[in-house]
């Protein structure tokens, strides 16, 4: 299937069925694509956002594990900002960070001393990607859309893990939208 067959596909699939909660549904791709990316940053939708999903959290909160050694929720946000950073550089056409081929260690350099300036990068992350989508032309659009549409995905599956942690933990509060 070409690039093109391939967006058509995704608005065909994503549009219908977008953001029953939203009273402005997309309209074109780059409506769909900035959804993806505001709904697992600070966009409240189906689940819960990747700020609410962090918000109040400590530095130690933040670097708990479970006795299964299941990844905590800095390592799951530093692996978030190391992915999204990568695209982000790539869709400007600069030069992505250095990267060994381990992802393992996308997770493991965490360090509890800089998670408030961490959860601050996922924002900026988060923003920037979203700035370059609306600055981007059609041709970007159809070229970044499936990264885009898996960063989306990769988000939202690690938000998933950050919330279950939390519950886990015992420091997630049901009120923020998953109970």
């Amino acid at each position: 299937m070409n690039r093109l067959a391939g967006v058509i596909l995704l608005l065909a699939i994503a549009l219908p069925a977008y953001s029953q909660n939203s009273d402005q549904k997309p309209k074109d791709l780059r409506g769909v694509l900035l959804e993806q990316l505001q709904t697992t940053h600070n966009k409240q939708d189906w689940f819960v956002s990747g700020k609410t999903a962090m918000d109040g959290l400590t530095a130690e909160q933040a670097s708990w594990k479970d006795k299964a050694g299941n990844h905590s929720v800095g390592q799951l946000v530093y692996h978030l900002v190391f992915w999204n950073r990568q695209s982000l550089a790539k869709f400007k056409g600069e030069q992505p960070s250095k990267f060994s081929g381990n992802n393992d260690e996308t997770f493991d350099k965490f360090d509890p001393k800089q998670w408030t300036s961490l959860v601050q990068e996922f924002d900026t992350v988060m923003t920037d990607l979203e700035k370059t989508v609306e600055g981007a032309n059609d041709k970007q659009l159809q070229d970044w859309a499936p990264t885009i549409a898996r960063i989306g995905t990769h988000n939202a599956y690690h938000i998933g893990e950050i919330v279950f942690v939390r519950k886990e933990q015992g420091s997630w509060n049901p009120e923020k939208g998953v109970k």
